[in-house]
């Protein structure tokens, strides 16, 4: 099957190809579907030679210099060249790079800052927040007394009045912004402002937008904030984890928290390949990148208006676009589906004041960090607007439906063979 990731890709063929067929097809899947997943983009392949390497054998609780474990010469290298590569990158005084994920990145910082039962006031699930941003299921909708403020429902951006009101009255200990939907930016020296009037933290989740952030696309959080969350994978393009940057002072109080409390050893192998795509990103070709994820986020969204589909915010100044797609007649729901049966990967999702539930949605979200990795600019962003409002106007269950869904999945197929990913690796299925 020619080369592929890993030591030895035809061993494991060998010993087990059941799973070595999973890698295949899911290669395969990658490389022939159009990937408008907001959260997701594609390792470069020394990010991904770094998770398959040997430090995955090694145990390194602790820190650099100060491990429960002896052997850890070579991964204290690793972890520290991490963490220099991100305070330089993003101007912190301190970095924890050991979140095995932005999840576990806020945690920590919950158990870092606040208390079990302090008030913390985020951004609501349903008006674009994330499930660790007070949801009931959640640690922190269990553990803390979650407040949450909302979009103006005019105008579906952040209500900055509402913010400052709702932490006057609660006096949280800690205010959280930062969002999973949300496209526009936000304005991190406002919130600086309210959370110094009522003398609470101010955490940044950035995990959508740290990518940008590196790639200069985007203002930073960092000059801002107490602390900042962050994952390592979608628009940043390295391994799936997390990490945390912060003020000095704070500094030994986040990593008491990331380990022993939250978490054991580390992913040493995820911390050199964080390592690795912390050096990327701090290249004039990663910035091009970044800029050109927002200016392809900016037509894709202008392109499905045009389709029908009303732009929540009435736009994006961030990688990804909310779509209101009720005008079309349809649901997130079925957008989603009849996409995926057109090879286009995206996600139903909750739009603001959204009457639906959040598994019917009326809306989807999409996002161009993988589209734009592959090389894709603003003329086909515009063709995949088409191809979405294509696939979302054909019910398969409808005379004529299934195949003009097939005719829009051909179409991706010869779009994405003209800008194919992982093109030096030779294992297709």
């Amino acid at each position: 099957m020619g080369t592929f990731w890993g030591p030895d890709f035809a061993a494991l063929e060998r010993d087990d190809p059941e799973i070595a067929a999973v890698l295949l097809d899911e290669l395969a899947r990658q490389r022939q579907t159009l990937q408008l997943v907001a959260s997701e983009s594609f390792a470069s392949p020394a990010v991904l030679t770094a998770l398959g390497s040997t430090l995955a054998n090694k145990y390194a609780e602790g820190y650099p210099g100060s491990r429960y474990y002896g052997g850890c010469a070579q991964v204290d290298r690793a972890e520290e060249l991490a963490v220099a590569r991100a305070r330089e990158l993003f101007g912190a005084e301190h970095a924890n790079v050991q979140p095995h994920s932005g999840a576990s990145a806020n945690l920590a910082v919950y158990a870092a800052l606040a208390e079990p039962g302090d008030p913390v006031l985020a951004l609501g699930l349903p008006h674009g927040g994330h499930l660790t941003h007070g949801s009931r299921a959640n640690f922190s909708g269990k553990w803390f007394h979650p407040i949450a403020y909302r979009v103006d429902p005019r105008t579906e951006e952040i209500d900055y009045d509402e913010v400052r009101d709702l932490a006057l009255a609660h006096r949280p200990k800690l205010i959280i912004c930062g969002s999973a939907s949300y496209s526009r930016l936000i304005d991190f020296a406002r919130f600086r402002e309210i959370a110094d009037e009522v003398g609470a933290y101010l955490m940044v989740d950035a995990a959508h937008v740290i990518g940008l952030v590196a790639g200069r696309a985007v203002p930073s959080p960092v000059p801002h904030a107490d602390v900042v969350t962050c994952t390592t994978h979608k628009a940043l393009r390295g391994p799936r984890g997390g990490m945390i940057l912060c003020r000095a002072d704070l500094g030994r109080r986040v990593d008491k928290a990331v380990f022993p409390f939250a978490q054991g050893g580390p992913m040493m192998h995820s911390v050199a390949a964080k390592a690795v795509a912390l050096r990327e990103a701090g290249t004039a070709a990663f910035r091009e990148y970044a800029q050109q994820t927002v200016r392809n986020a900016r037509a894709l969204a202008a392109g499905l208006a045009a389709e029908g589909m009303r732009p929540v915010t009435g736009g994006t100044d961030t990688h990804l676009a909310l779509l209101d797609v009720r005008e079309l007649g349809v649901c997130g729901r079925d957008v989603e589906a009849r996409c995926a049966r057109a090879r286009i990967a995206l996600n139903k999702n909750a739009i603001p004041y959204d009457p639906e539930k959040p598994a019917v949605a009326s809306g989807v979200r999409v996002g161009t960090p993988g589209v734009t990795s592959q090389g894709m600019r603003e003329d086909e962003m515009r063709r995949i607007a088409g191809l979405i409002g294509a696939a979302a106007r054909s019910d398969p269950a409808a005379a004529g439906g299934a195949g003009r869904l097939d005719e829009v999945a051909e179409e991706v197929s010869e779009l994405v063979r003209r800008f194919p990913i992982y093109a030096e690796q030779e294992a297709m299925a």
